[in-house]
């Protein structure tokens, strides 16, 4: 993988001299997308050591790439006509993969077995983990990184990026719910087993507070195991008085605690959040 790392490297640095339909170029950024389409390399992940996520920037350089080098095609699937650069995945059954009619997924995604999409969205570079389901309308954009056994509720949007090379993307871990309509953008990371409620907007920019202290626990990063809900705190401006979003940690689960949608709602209901 170092060869192709550094061939794609190598076309990186001479992107300007690139044209579309380029034959030579295609087939070395191709095996680059082949290794995102079927999991043998994702974009992004989280070191272990460290905690801290590491984006493996030259797979994205082969994504950006690949929209240089691409053209445009038309693709007819049923009464359906889609005109694009990229091409949808296929071969769901064989791989364990469930989609409901009015689901798609780009190739250069990765979807684990036992993934279910429902009307739903998935784009390039996203990776998809094991048992997941992505719910109605649902959008998983370009490079997130989804864990296994996640939940992204009805009309959630999980932001994609792709420029700079370097920046982070969007990171939920393993065994959380999120809450219908909510928002996760800009490289924002959602902990181990945490549930979010409907319509909260995560991004960098939001503060995450401590619901019991009123402390600041981070900007943009709700913590592993914790219940928490779009919020909004008072803050006074040379202009006046004004309530700016946050996103507040209403409790904090034992490590491995699993609840079902009636415990969910006590716990909101109690805080008086409306599900």
């Amino acid at each position: 993988m170092a060869s192709l790392e550094e061939s794609i490297d190598e076309l990186w640095e001479h992107r300007s001299d690139l044209a579309a339909g380029d034959g030579d170029a295609t087939a070395i950024v191709d095996e680059a997308i082949e290794l995102l389409d079927s999991g043998e390399a994702r974009v992004a992940e989280i070191d272990p050591a460290s905690d801290e996520i590491v984006v493996h920037e030259w797979l994205k350089r082969s994504i950006l790439l690949l929209f240089r080098l691409a053209t445009m095609s038309t693709t007819q699937v049923g009464p359906f006509e889609f005109a694009d650069k990229l091409p949808l995945k296929k071969d769901f059954a064989a791989h364990g993969v469930r989609v409901v009619p009015g689901g798609s997924a780009r190739r250069g995604a990765f979807l684990d077995r036992g993934v279910i999409l429902m009307p739903s969205y998935v784009n390039i570079g996203a990776r998809v983990g094991r048992d997941t389901m992505v719910d109605t309308w649902a959008t998983v954009g370009s490079c997130a990184q989804i864990g296994e056994r996640v939940h992204l509720s009805g009309g959630v949007g999980i932001g994609g990026v792709l420029e700079p090379p370097n920046a982070v993307p969007v990171v939920i871990e393993d065994d959380v719910l999120v809450g219908s309509r909510a928002m996760v953008t800009d490289g924002a990371r959602i902990g181990e087993g945490s549930v979010i409620g409907a319509g909260t907007i995560l991004n960098p920019s939001i503060p995450v507070i401590d619901g019991e202290t009123g402390a600041e626990i981070s900007r943009g990063h709700v913590p592993p195991w914790s219940v928490a809900v779009g919020a909004s705190r008072r803050r006074e401006l040379p202009g006046g008085e004004f309530f700016l979003p946050c996103v507040l940690v209403l409790r904090r689960l034992t490590e491995g605690e699993r609840h079902d949608k009636a415990a969910l709602n006590d716990v909101l209901r109690s805080h008086g959040v409306s599900t």
